[in-house]
């Protein structure tokens, strides 16, 4: 299962983004880390300085290891249409990022565990993997059991994000993915054109 283990501050501080949901600490501390603070003399970014970076942050943002994305860019480039939409959206249609816009889950990282811990049906079937693709048609469920769940009824009761591609029936804690989102509605700070950039140098 492809996840980051390591500080997620760091990360989100990096980027001067929570990429991983709320952060006291980018809050405290908006600048990049390191032991020179903010005094720190940060030279101009090169162009490949920039496309990387721009990649590193789409990766950890979805929570995809490198082997991975580079599987998904491919993918992404054989498919008809622009690379980089067909990039995001292949992952906003991954299955934990689905649990997470469904809001089943107020991070990421939760909604991966939900699938993995198979608390997560696709179509009446449980599915434990993460990535697995999710199609307009498709209605992701929690499982019967795994309905009473606390971490799950809380994130829902403090949800309030509605998705155009995404169709949420409370009564049976079931959502349909209605469409595959246009780029203008998925709402990441990703500059995708960076990332085709590099992988085809």
């Amino acid at each position: 299962m492809a996840r980051y283990r390591g500080p997620k501050s760091k990360i989100a501080r990096k980027f001067k983004e929570p990429i991983f949901g709320p952060d006291k600490a980018l809050e405290r501390k908006n600048y990049p880390p390191g032991m020179h603070g903010p005094n720190r003399r940060r030279g101009k970014q090169s162009e490949y300085s920039l496309q990387l970076a721009e990649k590193q942050k789409a990766k950890y943002t979805y929570g995809i290891l490198e082997k991975q994305f580079a599987k998904m860019f491919h993918h992404a480039q054989s498919k008809k249409g622009i690379t980089g939409v067909n990039l995001l959206q292949l992952c906003e249609s991954r299955l934990d990022n689905t649990v997470f816009r469904l809001g089943l889950s107020p991070t990421r990282r939760g909604a991966r565990q939900l699938v993995g811990h198979c608390h997560i049906t696709v179509n009446g079937k449980v599915t434990n993997i993460a990535s697995c693709n999710v199609r307009p048609g498709d209605v992701v469920a929690v499982r019967e059991r795994s309905k009473s769940l606390e971490v799950i009824t809380a994130s829902l009761a403090g949800n309030a994000n509605k998705w155009d591609w995404l169709q949420w029936n409370p009564e049976a804690m079931a959502g349909e993915m209605l469409a595959v989102p246009e780029r203008e509605q998925i709402p990441e700070n990703i500059k995708e054109q960076l990332i085709v950039e590099l992988y085809s140098k």
